[in-house]
């Protein structure tokens, strides 16, 4: 089993910067991808940004050239800089690792339990 434990949400004022970042809770054998995922009240969950294992990157066009996704391999940790912050911007933010916990075992998603991103002035 592993534990994804988000931290970095929070109250920003529009313009502003936050940097989430999502760390496993213990080692892993592989890690596919990494994932951050939004949800605001009323919407359905969607992607934000991904990174896979040879690190390459995806966005939602609604976030690019404003939000960064970067992992850190070492401490099995992805983290989102969000620059530039907009009041849409605001939801709960979840990340997602697509991971194989042992050699052995089979590729799976796992989700962090979500931080609060609240963009006001």
């Amino acid at each position: 089993q592993v534990q994804l434990v988000e931290s970095g949400g929070g109250l920003v004022q529009p313009g502003g910067s936050l940097r989430l970042s999502c760390a496993a809770s213990r080692r892993i054998f592989s890690i596919n991808a990494m994932a951050w995922y939004r949800q605001a009240p009323g919407k359905e969950r969607e992607s934000v940004a991904t990174i896979t294992s040879g690190g390459n990157t995806n966005y939602a066009d609604s976030v690019k050239g404003r939000f960064t996704i970067s992992r850190d391999n070492a401490k099995n940790t992805v983290y989102l800089q969000m620059n530039s912050l907009k009041p849409e911007d605001t939801a709960v933010y979840y990340c997602k690792y697509r991971l194989r916990l042992q050699y052995w075992t089979d590729e799976r998603d796992y989700w962090g339990q979500g931080t609060q991103v609240t963009v006001s002035s």
